[in-house]
């Protein structure tokens, strides 16, 4: 049994990354039991969301698992063996399976919750990201409006209050909207000043064949 999918950096410039291989069938990694972690060092500096790292689980025939991390920008790999003997009991499977069962609710809950706080900070990361590029090309109004909103979104995320967190990111993408088009602008213009540095050859119109006009006859074979 062989399975992937790809990882980036939670952080700008960030170097090293952790794989943490946990089992258990709680939706949240703390409820579960860890098998192994390891590191893949070495990553180039780059803004966070760039790098594309490859996490790979291989079970064997033998119920062995090969965790393996791979850099795809640089070819960097670490892995990680987890025997069987590092797993847990048929009895301790039993029990977990139980508790996800009874906690299944509030699982659902605090994995929901992780993800309106990751998806606010992502957009919170974004949002600022483009003021630097583009925040000129705004109104002070806008900017100011802007700047404010996320400063009000980084409060909620202080606190504990979900629907607080939510509100104001839906309030930021409100407030961004402008911003929003002059992205979309400077991505266009991106795209069609890189058309023309291309150089495309204009094809001229071949020329008009000419047309000579020719006496003919029909014959007529029974004739």
């Amino acid at each position: 049994t062989k399975k992937g999918e790809i990882f980036s950096t939670a952080e700008d410039n960030q170097t090293t990354v952790e794989i943490h291989v946990l089992q258990g069938e709680r939706l949240m990694a703390a409820f579960n039991k860890t098998l192994g972690r390891f590191q893949l060092v070495g990553i180039p500096l780059a803004p966070r969301g760039i790098p594309q790292i490859e996490v790979t689980f291989d079970i064997d025939a033998n119920g062995i698992v090969h965790v393996f991390a791979k850099d795809l920008g640089t070819g960097n790999e670490q892995k990680i063996t987890i025997t069987s003997s590092a797993g847990i009991s048929d009895e301790e499977i039993e029990k977990m399976m139980k508790e996800a069962e009874v906690h299944v609710e509030e699982d659902k809950k605090k994995r929901e919750e992780a993800e309106i706080r990751n998806n606010a900070d992502n957009l919170i990361y974004s949002t600022e990201k483009s003021l630097r590029q583009l925040g000129d090309k705004l109104p002070s109004g806008e900017r100011s409006n802007i700047e404010s909103t996320i400063s009000e979104l980084k409060k909620a995320l202080a606190g504990t209050d979900v629907e607080a967190i939510r509100q104001k990111s839906q309030d930021l993408m409100d407030a961004s909207h402008k911003l929003a088009e002059a992205v979309y602008a400077q991505t266009t213009q991106k795209t069609t000043k890189a058309e023309e540095s291309k150089g495309e050859k204009k094809v001229k119109p071949e020329e008009e064949e000419e047309v000579v006009d020719a006496d003919y006859e029909v014959v007529d074979e029974n004739e």
